[in-house]
């Protein structure tokens, strides 16, 4: 089967920065997570491999029949660009684990179409 790779827009979406926001709000008081937010509407894109970023995540990828990933997963075979998805680094030397705070979904797509194919993002350190 010939691999597709993602193509990424340039910047995150608005919606994912609040599905960002959101999450992290399970992770960080209220106030650090507006700054993660805030610091990450601002980051330069980066690209990383997604079996890179799913490694680091520690967790698992998911099934590509599970319904979000199947979704990215035509809009790959389509060529339509993917939203980047929003991290915030790791530090293994603190316990702190890295997070995907938004684009799982994207990532697991963009890792069934080409593990070694480079995964659009924004990245922030807490």
């Amino acid at each position: 089967m010939a691999k597709h790779t993602a193509k990424w827009k340039d910047r995150p979406d608005s919606d994912d920065f609040t599905a960002a926001l959101n999450y992290l709000t399970l992770q960080f008081p209220a106030a650090k997570t507006k700054h993660l937010v805030e610091q990450a509407r601002n980051a330069r894109r980066l690209e990383r491999t997604a079996k890179d970023i799913l490694r680091a995540s520690n967790l698992p990828l998911l099934p590509r029949d599970e319904l979000h990933v199947a979704e990215n997963i035509k809009k790959i075979h389509k060529g339509k660009p993917l939203s980047p998805i929003v991290l915030v680094q790791g530090d293994l030397t603190k316990s702190r684990p890295f997070i995907i705070a938004d684009g799982f979904h994207r990532m697991c797509a963009a890792c069934h179409e080409d593990e070694d194919a480079p995964v659009a993002a924004v990245m922030v350190k807490p």
